[in-house]
């Protein structure tokens, strides 16, 4: 039987300066694609799926354009455009760390392959991410510009990747690795850190969740909660860890499953 499938997202505030247009941490991003690798060493039937988010690249972009709320006129295209040119950059930077770690990968571009309707809603393939994983390689995904049915086109964040290829390839757990140690009942102070977060409780945190430090046309720390929540209801049995991959050897360990402070989705 061939082992559970995980899902490992690398923040945009992880692998950019958000604070800067279009630039890479490039010693964070050697660093995890480092620690990837080593994990897919001591475990040569690990069954990952990558993805990452756009940080400093497409974010600042598809806020310029308003990408999100659709794209309808010429200009808007024109930015559509240039959504897809920035999240692109980024994603050749991944895949050339990776490559230099010594992943062999493949990247699945949404853009190529994944359908909005209406903003909401992502239709997306997992045939090429299965087929990936089938020959031993690493399907690579990300936050991209995406044609939309209803708006024209909008933005598809890993996470909405993450819940349409959920559906086919049943991951058992989903890694979430930023620069934040987990969910905190009382951001921005960050002093009280919550081990986990149940779908009741949501209403707890939801104030505290709602503020983000930059730009983030995809909602920030609530969209990715409210995202992966929703994940979980469709998907039984699957768990979701908001953790700081700005901590060395964080992603190695949760790759091996040992305990990574962190915020537990239930």
């Amino acid at each position: 039987m061939k082992d559970s499938t995980l899902f490992l997202k690398l923040g945009g505030s992880l692998i950019t300066d958000k604070s800067r247009e279009q630039t890479v941490r490039e010693d964070v991003l050697r660093r995890l694609a480092e620690e990837i690798a080593r994990a897919r060493r001591e475990s040569p039937g690990l069954r990952l799926v990558l993805g990452h988010g756009s940080g400093s690249f497409g974010h600042a972009e598809a806020n310029k354009y308003g990408t999100a709320g659709g794209v309808r006129t010429p200009e808007a295209w024109r930015g559509f455009a240039a959504v897809w040119a920035a999240a692109d950059l980024l994603n050749r930077a991944v895949m050339d760390a990776l490559a230099s770690a010594g992943v062999a990968s493949v990247r699945i571009a949404p853009s190529s392959c994944a359908v909005l309707a209406d903003g909401t809603t992502l239709e997306m393939s997992a045939g090429p991410a299965a087929a990936a994983l089938d020959a031993g390689l690493l399907p690579v995904v990300y936050g991209d510009a995406v044609f939309d049915r209803t708006r024209g086109g909008g933005i598809a964040s890993t996470e909405m990747v993450f819940a349409a290829l959920a559906q086919t390839l049943r991951p058992r757990k989903i890694l979430l690795a930023g620069i934040e140690r987990g969910v905190f009942r009382d951001y921005p102070s960050r002093s009280e850190l919550l081990p986990r977060v149940r779908a009741g409780e949501f209403e707890s945190v939801r104030r505290s969740l709602e503020g983000s430090a930059h730009t983030d046309v995809t909602g920030g720390m609530y969209s990715k909660v409210t995202e992966m929540l929703a994940l979980i209801r469709r998907a039984d049995g699957v768990e979701v860890l908001i953790f700081s991959g700005a901590v060395e050897g964080n992603v190695l360990r949760a790759l091996r499953g040992d305990p990574v402070e962190g915020t537990w989705l239930e």
